[in-house]
C-alpha cells in the first residue's frame, strides 16, 4: 500500500487485523522511522483505540508487488507509482483509492501492462498527528474497471476485513457523480470558511452550481450521474452539517488541495464539449485566489 493517510489507514487497519499480508510503502527513511517510532497504525473505531504493527518498507524494496493499493492524493499517485514500478510483477493489479479524475487514466495509460481498478469511496476518516487514523463515518466503497467489468476473485478479502464495497459496472459514473458533488460543496465551504452545513443558507448558488454540474455531467454522457444531483448534494449538506469538507481542512492546515482533480477537471471538461460555465469558472478563479493568498499551488 502506497500512502499511510486517513483512506489509506482506514484499508490497511482492516485488512491487517483480517491476515491479509499487506505491507506499507513509506516515501523515505524519515518516514519509515517515524513510523517504527510509533509502532504501527493506530485505528480509533467504534470508541475504541487499537496498533497495528503492520510491515512498512521503502519503496526501493527489492519485494515484487502482485497488487498495488495507491491511497495518496491524486498529485502524488503518478510519481508514487512510478517510484515503484520496477517491482511490478507481469500481471499486476493497481487499485487507485483517489478523489476526483485524471490521475486514474494517467496511471492506466502510462502502466497498460497492469490492470487498473478505480475506488470511489464514501467513507469518513481522518488522520490526527503521527500515524492515528479516525474511523468518523460509515461510508460505502465502489470498484470497477471501465476496461474490463469482470470482478477480480480477490474481492472476498475484502469481505473478510469488514470493508463495506460493491463492484461496479459503471465506475466511471460512481465517480463523476462524487467530483460533482464535491465540486458543489468544497470550494464554496473553502471561500466561506464554513461547517458545510452553513451552505445550506446559500440555495442559490447551489442551484447554479448543480445546474452547472448536471450540464457538464450529460454532456459526458454520465446520465445516470446527474440524475437527481442537486437533492444528492442538499442531503449530504444536511448529513454532514457539523463537518468540514476535505478541501476546507487541507486549506486550514496548509496542504495542498485537489482542485486540479475535482473542480478543474470539469471546467476542462466542459470548455472540452463548448459548454458556457460562468458559475463554475468564477467559482474556480476565486478558489484559485484564495489558494494563491494561503501560499498554496493553485492546480
Amino acid at each position: 500500500m502506497l500512502g499511510a493517510g486517513s483512506l489509506g489507514g482506514l484499508w490497511a487497519t482492516r485488512l491487517f487485523r483480517a491476515g491479509v499480508p499487506l505491507h506499507l510503502i513509506l516515501r523515505n527513511p524519515k518516514r519509515l522511522a517515524e513510523y517504527h517510532a510509533a509502532g504501527g497504525l493506530e485505528l480509533l473505531e467504534n470508541g475504541t483505540s487499537r496498533l497495528y504493527p503492520i510491515p512498512a518498507e521503502l519503496p526501493e524494496a527489492t519485494t515484487p508487488i502482485e497488487r498495488l493499493l495507491v491511497a495518496c492524493k491524486a498529485y502524488d499517485a503518478e510519481a508514487a507509482v512510478a517510484e515503484v514500478a520496477p517491482r511490478l510483477t507481469k500481471h499486476s493489479e493497481i487499485l487507485l483509492l483517489q478523489n476526483g479524475l485524471g490521475s486514474q487514466q494517467a496511471i492506466a495509460a502510462r502502466w497498460p501492462e497492469s490492470r487498473c481498478i478505480f475506488i470511489s469511496s464514501t467513507e469518513g476518516a481522518y488522520r490526527e498527528v503521527g500515524f492515528r487514523i479516525v474511523h468518523a463515518g460509515l461510508g460505502h466503497n465502489w470498484l470497477g474497471d471501465p476496461g474490463n467489468r469482470q470482478p477480480p476473485p480477490w474481492l472476498a478479502e475484502l469481505n473478510l476485513a469488514d470493508i463495506p464495497y460493491r463492484w461496479a459496472e459503471d465506475i466511471m459514473g460512481k465517480l463523476w457523480r462524487k467530483l460533482a458533488i464535491n465540486c458543489a460543496i468544497n470550494p464554496l465551504s473553502v471561500l466561506n470558511d464554513c461547517h458545510n452545513g452553513e451552505l445550506s443558507n446559500q440555495p442559490e448558488p447551489l442551484h447554479k452550481l448543480c445546474c452547472e454540474l448536471s450540464e457538464v455531467l450529460r454532456a459526458c454522457d454520465q446520465m445516470d450521474a446527474a440524475d437527481g444531483l442537486e437533492a444528492e448534494v442538499l442531503r449530504i449538506i444536511e448529513a454532514t452539517a457539523q463537518n468540514f469538507s476535505s478541501m476546507h481542512q487541507d486549506v486550514q492546515n496548509g496542504r495542498r488541495t485537489e482542485v486540479s482533480f475535482l473542480l478543474g477537471q470539469a471546467c476542462r471538461a466542459a470548455r472540452q464539449h463548448g459548454l458556457a460555465t460562468p458559475e463554475l469558472c468564477e467559482l474556480l478563479d476565486r478558489l484559485q485566489a484564495l489558494l494563491r493568498r494561503h501560499g498554496l499551488p493553485d492546480d
